[in-house]
C-alpha cells in the first residue's frame, strides 16, 4: 500500500491502458477519478473497481473541449480538496500515409493527442502550484521516437507530448512529470479509423507484439509511487518480442 491515498485523474480511462491504469492504482490504495466520452465504459470500469473494494468515481470527458476538461478537473477538486496526479492518456492513432490526405484524421489527433494533453495541464496546473505539489503523467509512444511510413502525423503528436512534458518539468520545480512511452500495446486504439491496409497490417504486427496493458499501468504506478523527492523523467516499454532485429 502507498504512504499516501492520492487522488488520481486519468483521461481516456473506459478502456485500453486508462482504464488498466484505473484498476492497478485503485488496487494499489489510490482514489481514481475516470474520465472519457464513453458513459458506460466509465461506469462498467468503476463498478468492477468498487466490488473489488477499491476507491473510484467517474465522469463524462471530451479532452478536446477545454470546459469539458476544467469541468472534470475541478468537479474533483471540489469534492476531495485536491489534485495529486494527472494521468494525460487519452489518445488516437488513425494511422495512413500522407499521401493517403486523410486531412479530418490529421486534424483529430492534433485535437485529442496534444490539444488534449495541453487541456490537461492547463486546468491541473494552477491547483498543483497552489497545493505546492502534483505529479502529470503524459503517455506519449515509442513511435515518438522513430517515425514509421504511415506513422508520421502520430508520431509527430507523440514528440509533441515528450517535448511537453519537458517543458512543464523544466518550469514547474514543485511538480513530478514523467512520460510514459509504450510501443504495441492492447487497446482499443488500432482498432478505430486509418486507412484500412495500413490498420490491417499494424493489427497483424500487434497480434504478435502487444504488450498487456497492465503492463503499462505498472509502470505508470511505479513511477507515482516513488518518493516525492523522485522524479521518473520517462519510462519506454516495449515487449522483448519487439527489440531490435526481432523481426
Amino acid at each position: 500500500m502507498p504512504d499516501q491515498t492520492k487522488i488520481v485523474l486519468i483521461t481516456g480511462a473506459g478502456t485500453g491502458i486508462g482504464a488498466a491504469t484505473a484498476r492497478r492504482l485503485a488496487e494499489n490504495g489510490h482514489h481514481v477519478v475516470l474520465g472519457a466520452r464513453r458513459l458506460d465504459r466509465l461506469a462498467a470500469v468503476t463498478e468492477e473497481i468498487s466490488r473489488a473494494g477499491g476507491s473510484a468515481e467517474f465522469r463524462g470527458l471530451d479532452v478536446t473541449q477545454p470546459d469539458s476538461v476544467n469541468e472534470f478537473v475541478r468537479s474533483a477538486a471540489d469534492r476531495h480538496g485536491r489534485i495529486d496526479v494527472l494521468v494525460n492518456n487519452a489518445g488516437i492513432m488513425p494511422l495512413s500515409p500522407l499521401a493517403a490526405l486523410r486531412v479530418d484524421e490529421w486534424h483529430q489527433m492534433i485535437d485529442v493527442n496534444v490539444r488534449g494533453v495541453l487541456h490537461g495541464i492547463a486546468a491541473v496546473l494552477p491547483i498543483m502550484r497552489d497545493q505546492g505539489s502534483g505529479h502529470v503523467v503524459n503517455v506519449a509512444s515509442t513511435l515518438a521516437y522513430e517515425v514509421a511510413p504511415s506513422t508520421a502525423v502520430y508520431s509527430a503528436t507523440k514528440a509533441a507530448v515528450v517535448a511537453i512534458s519537458e517543458g512543464l518539468r523544466k518550469e514547474s520545480p514543485t511538480i513530478r512529470v514523467t512520460t510514459v512511452s509504450p510501443s504495441f500495446t492492447d487497446s482499443e486504439l488500432i482498432t478505430v479509423g486509418g486507412d484500412p491496409d495500413t490498420m490491417a497490417w499494424v493489427q497483424k504486427m500487434a497480434e504478435e507484439l502487444n504488450m498487456p496493458a497492465s503492463a503499462v499501468a505498472a509502470a505508470i504506478a511505479y513511477a507515482i509511487e516513488q518518493p516525492a523527492e523522485v522524479d521518473v523523467n520517462e519510462l519506454i516499454l516495449r515487449s522483448t518480442r519487439d527489440a531490435p532485429g526481432a523481426r
